[in-house]
């Protein structure tokens, strides 16, 4: 069944707000991996990359705003975000878009894979039919 429209409504505010109190704590912990990096210490990676995250979905944040602020252009967001996917910060993102996302990368990960398998046993055949 479809929910009616003022539970979709609240569920959609619930879901922003969500996504801003998360950015919110990113944000805090990339002041603090910054304020370390300015003190002479080294980042792991882990935490390189969730600098590297959270800066990227700072500078996403801005159009993103457009769409919040401006009445009524948040009817265009999903047209948007079907032109430029990944224009969306990351706190913002859905399970189900998580999930898809996940889905293509190990897809993708799976044909490389198969693509290498594919090289090395031609090279070895190449290589056995030479020393053969």
């Amino acid at each position: 069944g479809k929910k009616p429209l003022h539970q979709r409504v609240v569920d959609e505010l619930k879901h922003y707000y969500k996504g801003f109190h998360l950015l919110w704590i990113d944000t805090k912990v990339a002041a603090r991996m910054v304020w370390r990096l300015l003190h002479g210490q080294v980042l792991t990676r882990r935490e390189r990359r969730r600098l590297l995250r959270t800066c990227a979905d700072l500078f996403r944040l801005v159009p993103f705003l457009v769409f919040v602020i401006v009445p009524f252009m948040e009817f265009l967001l999903p047209v948007f975000l079907k032109l430029f996917p990944e224009m969306l910060p990351s706190t913002f993102e859905t399970e189900s878009k998580k999930e898809e996302k996940q889905r293509k990368m190990l897809n993708a990960k799976l044909e490389l894979a198969k693509f290498l398998r594919e090289t090395i046993a031609e090279m070895a055949k190449r290589n056995k039919a030479d020393t053969g």
